[in-house]
């Protein structure tokens, strides 16, 4: 998991500055976790992405965005609750969603949002 300042945020994901319609920059299915380090339903969910980033490790990126330090950032996507989490398929809009989300969930969003199997190799 990489935490992500705006800098990184408009190289990897998406430069919100300049660009009207949504274009994905990264080359692998990502979730963002827009997160604070004082709220504690963030706190559940971070061992949760922890393992999943290195069960699905080379098949999709999972960043962290601290909304305190991110305002900015926070407030380009209209962050209002934390945890939020952005699901950023490969082709398509993403999706955002609101509050800490369970182990299941979160495989569901993988396989359903970012079109990823945990057994099936990426395709290149």
């Amino acid at each position: 998991m990489e935490k992500l300042d705006k800098k990184a945020f408009t190289e990897k994901i998406f430069d919100f500055e300049n660009e009207k319609e949504w274009q994905y920059r990264g080359g692998l299915p990502a979730i963002v976790d827009f997160y604070a380090d004082w709220c504690g339903p963030c706190k559940m969910v971070t061992p949760i992405l922890e393992k999943l980033s290195a069960e699905y490790e080379g098949k999709i990126n999972i960043y962290k965005v601290d909304t305190d330090k991110e305002q900015e950032l926070a407030q380009a996507f209209g962050i209002m609750t934390i945890p939020s989490l952005l699901f950023i398929p490969q082709k398509g809009e993403p999706q955002m969603a609101r509050g800490a989300l369970s182990r299941e969930a979160f495989e569901k969003a993988i396989t359903e949002i970012l079109g990823v199997k945990k057994d099936e190799p990426q395709p290149q």
